[in-house]
């Protein structure tokens, strides 16, 4: 990757930080992987006070991996493990709030429940996480079913994925505001997500074999000190890593 490309999403990476947040002391919402890592590098650079933010039932991917990249950071980290015996009723209470059926925002909330739960035992009310980062750098893996169409059917994905995201993170922040706090995603603003649309689809996804994706955010993760076992980690969505999906679909 060129590094004038690098150096630019830097800066608006920054830009969109700052812009966002107008405290001092935050949590992110951190599984260990490139998105998380990144925004936690960036924001300590930045001289945040970062606290880093996992959920997830016991022996979870997502608590695992976070535990092995925090080590690495050096980075304060929290851990809530969710309890089998309380998620239940957590589940059908969120439902009953956001009252839909979407599988993924049902899934999220709950993940962000237990988030905004861990970070007011610390005293934090701003949580800080990387969405947009997988919507606008072709980080799922239906874009690589979309780019067998050719950029046009990469971009309308795109618009799509933007679209129920930040619809869906309105839902989170229903639920986060239970406990007075706010959910940011300084990746999903109107001025970052314009800019990364025009970064060349080249730079983000390299044909439909492509199992990686995200190649410009990966290099810029690798450039400013983000270890490369998150760096080049796969994606895995959080209520994945976290086993909220499949304990759900066991209670359903």
């Amino acid at each position: 990757m060129e590094l004038e490309d690098l150096d630019r999403l830097y800066k608006k990476m920054n830009e969109s930080i700052q812009k966002t947040v107008n405290c001092k002391k935050i949590g992110i919402a951190f599984s260990g992987g490139v998105d998380s890592s990144l925004l936690a590098k960036l924001c300590t650079d930045l001289g945040y006070d970062v606290t880093l933010l996992t959920i997830g039932f016991a022996n979870s991917h997502d608590i695992l991996f976070s535990k092995e990249i925090s080590h690495l950071f050096g980075y304060l980290h929290k851990i809530e493990k969710i309890s089998p015996k309380i998620f239940p009723e957590i589940a059908k209470q969120i439902k009953k709030t956001i009252k839909t059926d979407n599988l993924s925002w049902n899934e999220n909330c709950i993940a962000f429940y237990f988030i905004s739960k861990l970070a007011r035992r610390y005293g934090i009310d701003k949580v800080l996480t990387a969405n947009g980062i997988d919507e606008l750098f072709c980080g799922y893996n239906a874009y690589r079913d979309a780019i067998k169409n050719g950029h046009e059917s990469v971009m309308d994905l795109m618009e799509s994925k933007i679209k129920n995201e930040l619809s869906m993170m309105k839902a989170v922040n229903t639920i986060a505001s239970e406990f007075d706090l706010r959910v940011l995603q300084p990746f999903l603003s109107k001025e970052f997500v314009t800019f990364a649309k025009k970064i060349p689809i080249e730079k983000k996804i390299h044909g439909p074999d492509d199992l990686m994706r995200k190649h410009i955010v990966r290099d810029l993760a690798l450039k400013i000190g983000v270890p490369k076992e998150a760096a080049l980690k796969r994606k895995k969505a959080l209520q994945y890593g976290s086993l909220i999906h499949k304990t759900l679909m066991k209670i359903k």
